[in-house]
């Protein structure tokens, strides 16, 4: 029985290491909770917009944006309200009660702080190019000037918008002037 117990451990030892590229190489390929293997989903914009699903907002689809922003109409009012272009978070709105998901640190008490509002991530580009007065509502007319409004997210000037130009949190929240 000794024996055994010795076998089984050397076993693991020898074997176990080997076993680790193939379970990470495994986990890389688990779909995600997105279409990219473990990339979230586009917000709701961007996935209206882009129509082909390719990642990537055309010149196209810049061109059709208004017609495919209605489509994010729910209540057919004309205008877009947070309720239906900004996707719901999977535990409430700002995460589960107390801030806190599995594993992460506690948060601080906020309640003498920040506004909820204050707790959401920052808005993508995107959104911001749309609501140009920053009222969290687009307009009807702010949807019937969103091809000029995408435009100015246009920073390589391809004609065309990449996801990164649209979402990305890490750039400014709108390019200085006008394009």
């Amino acid at each position: 029985m000794k024996r055994m117990k010795k076998m089984i451990i050397i076993g693991a030892l020898l074997f176990g290491p080997l076993s680790l590229p193939a379970a990470a190489q495994d986990a890389a390929n688990l779909p995600g909770p997105g279409t990219g293997g473990g990339s979230p989903p586009s917000p709701p914009i961007f996935a209206v917009l882009d129509a082909d699903h390719n990642s990537v907002i055309s010149t196209e689809e810049i061109a059709q944006a208004p017609a495919a922003l209605q489509k994010l109409d729910k209540n057919g009012d004309g205008r877009l309200t947070p309720d239906e272009y900004i996707p719901p978070r999977p535990d409430g709105p700002f995460g589960p009660p107390g801030g806190n998901r599995a594993g992460a640190p506690p948060k601080q008490d906020l309640s003498s702080g920040p506004a909820d509002d204050d707790r959401r991530p920052p808005k993508p580009p995107i959104d911001l190019a749309l609501d140009a007065d920053r009222d969290d509502v687009i307009s009807a007319g702010e949807i019937a000037q969103a091809p000029v409004a995408l435009q100015k997210l246009d920073l390589d000037g391809d004609g065309q918008l990449s996801a990164g130009e649209c979402l990305s949190a890490g750039r400014p929240r709108m390019p200085s002037g006008d394009h």
